[in-house]
Formats: structure tokens, sequence, C-alpha cells
């Protein structure tokens, strides 16, 4: 289902979900000027058509004791769709690496990969990435620090578009 399908309630229902998923169906169904029964049908319908794809917890990693992020552009031998496909996989199983995006441009792959300390991350890089089938290069930079971290998408701007912003 496209935004646009999406009827003004439903677009408040995902922006308050994005903003606080922890809140009761009660407490979400106030927010967005309904009663509990029918919000929590549209909570399930949104989340059966794939718009809602889960809850989680955002998890402080520094306090946790992971202390280096690191960005790692990859560059791959072959681009063939099979290749792609295998170094995706690839990445879903190195728990290190939280995300992977391929791209358009001069690298193939960005990595936000996270480690507790330099030297773990250093094993991991010389060990298993740079080691992997068809990895060509890898240029990596460390995060000094974050300014921003937002999760979802900007509901203001989808209101924006479809014309309907408060």
């Amino acid at each position: 289902m496209t935004a646009s399908k999406l009827d003004p309630i439903d677009r408040m229902i995902l922006a308050e979900l994005q903003a606080d998923g922890r809140m009761t169906n009660v407490e979400l169904a106030k927010r967005v000027g309904i009663s509990a029964p029918p919000c929590l049908r549209r909570v399930r319908t949104l989340e059966e058509q794939g718009l809602i794809r889960g809850y989680h917890a955002d998890v402080d990693a520094r306090a946790l004791g992971f202390e280096v992020q690191v960005f790692a552009m990859v560059g791959l031998v072959s681009q063939a769709e099979a290749d792609l496909t295998a170094f995706e996989n690839q990445c879903r199983g190195w728990s290190l690496v939280r995300e992977c995006h391929m791209l358009n441009g001069e690298v193939d792959f960005v990595l936000k990969c996270v480690a507790p300390d330099l030297s773990t991350f250093q094993t991991f890089l010389t060990e298993e990435l740079t080691a992997a089938e068809n990895v060509a290069s890898v240029k990596t930079s460390l995060v000094i620090r974050g300014a921003k971290d937002e999760p979802g998408v900007p509901f203001d701007v989808l209101e924006a578009r479809l014309g309907s912003a408060p």
C-alpha cells in the first residue's frame, strides 16, 4: 500500500507509533482521535500490510560497551546479481555489521559497524571483511560523534506532499 492510499488516521497512527512504539492502544487511540477497538484493528492491518515491520528498543550502544562505530565502504570485484546477493547474505551473518546498504556510485556497499573496541573491529576488518570472497576494497571511517539519529520517516514531509499538513 502506498502512502497516498493511507487515510489521515492511519498516517497519524504510524507517526505516533514511530515516535513511541510502547504506548498502549488506549493512549494511541486517544492521540489519533478514535476509540480503542478500531484503533487496534487499524494497527493490526498496518502490521499485516508490512507498514509496521516491528517494535524495537533503542539501546545505548556506548552504555553497553560498544565504544566504536565505523562506516565501511566496500567495493566488490563483481557486481553480478548473484555476487551482490551473496555479499548481502554474508553481511547478515556478521554480528558487528548493524546495517548494510547497496549504493550507486564509487562504492558498492556501505556498512555500519559497531564494536566494543578498535582491536575487535580491526580483527573483523582484516580476518573477515577484507578476506571475504569478491571484496576488492574497503575504506573505513571511524565515527567521532553522532549529531542526529532519527528512525523511520519524516511524517511532516509526507503530510506536506499529500497536501494535508496540519
